[in-house]
């Protein structure tokens, strides 16, 4: 059975798809299922929304031309598509400030394959090299070696979420820069489950001592730069969920109508939704309770909260205050 997959997943599996399609030409249906881990069924559903695809003004020369027979699948992408692209002066900027920030990342090979890609596009946006200088918090050493050994930290964390501290034990495995910060994936105690922290909200930090026969879930430690940490999910070691959420999330499991199950698509879900007595159960993690109310008054009937039985109400109580500020003629805002 075919995993079910984040968009950003599966659109780059589809690029994927097709980049080796335009190599090959032609090949059986079964084969390139097989080769995608995908069932027969479900690539052909993936390049009919393929197909769809092209650049402007969309005529028919300037889509992509897959053919899908009983046994085997054919693509021809469009003129525009077939020639190579060239970089307008502000995306190679883009590119190689984007290189230039994961050359900085400690333990990058700086004679490796993209250094020497980026010497030519150094060059070629008139020789000037681009300086890039990633944030340095004052933590970032003592996470980086507890990144690299698999140990333990005490930390006191200030999370915007909720403007407060937090004395936590984390472990962290997976250290990444993105957006100008430093991110720590790490199995938090407090939580009992994986959670990101921004490394320059961390206060104080120690090594902390776990007893020998403790185990922290996780994956392996990893370093470099990374996905936003509320950004697209799905780019991670073996191991780690698609989505990390924030220190102070909430697991909220909903009970929602079938057709809402784009949900999984657009929501910081655990997984894949799960069928019962004729609707759909999904497990979000929530930010704070406002957020959780706007989507519950969204849905309306349509969702209904399961678990923790404390946000069973939650969507009622804000629609009665809602049409309270309405009746006395305040603003809903």
């Amino acid at each position: 059975m075919t995993a079910v997959v984040d968009t950003a997943a599966r659109l780059r599996r589809l690029l994927a798809i097709l980049a080796w399609l335009a190599q090959v030409g032609e090949a059986p249906i079964e084969e390139v299922a097989g080769r995608f881990d995908l069932t027969p069924e479900a690539l052909v559903t993936e390049l009919e929304m393929a197909a769809c695809c092209g650049v402007p003004p969309y005529t028919p020369d300037q889509l992509m031309e897959i053919v899908v027979t009983d046994s085997s699948v054919s693509t021809r992408v469009g003129t525009a598509l077939a020639r190579p692209r060239r970089l307008s002066p502000s995306e190679g900027f883009a590119l190689a400030a984007s290189a230039r920030a994961l050359l900085a990342v400690s333990g990058s090979d700086e004679s490796g394959a993209l250094s020497g890609a980026l010497d030519k596009l150094d060059r070629a946006l008139g020789g000037e090299e681009i300086g890039v200088e990633l944030d340095a918090p004052e933590w970032l050493p003592l996470v980086r070696d507890a990144v690299g050994s698999g140990g333990h930290l005490s930390i006191s964390y200030y999370s915007a979420s909720t403007d407060r501290v937090t004395e936590r034990e984390i472990a962290p495995r997976r250290l990444f820069a993105s957006d100008g910060h430093w991110y720590v994936d790490a199995w938090c105690g407090r939580a009992g489950d994986l959670r990101r922290f921004r490394v320059d909200r961390i206060g104080t930090a120690e090594v902390a001592e776990v007893a020998g026969g403790d185990h922290v879930p996780g994956g392996t430690g990893s370093e470099g730069a990374g996905p936003a940490p509320d950004g697209p999910p799905g780019a991670g070691p073996p191991g780690f969920e698609p989505f990390v959420p924030g220190p102070e999330s909430t697991r909220v499991r909903l009970s929602v109508d079938p057709a809402m199950a784009w949900l999984v698509e657009s929501l910081p879900a655990t997984g894949p939704p799960v069928p019962a007595d004729g609707r759909v159960e999904i497990e979000v993690f929530v930010g704070g309770d406002a957020w959780l109310e706007r989507l519950l008054l969204r849905l309306g009937p349509d969702a209904r909260v399961l678990d923790p039985p404390e946000y069973r109400s939650l969507a009622a109580a804000a629609a009665t205050r809602i049409l309270r500020r309405y009746r006395d003629g305040d603003d809903p805002k």
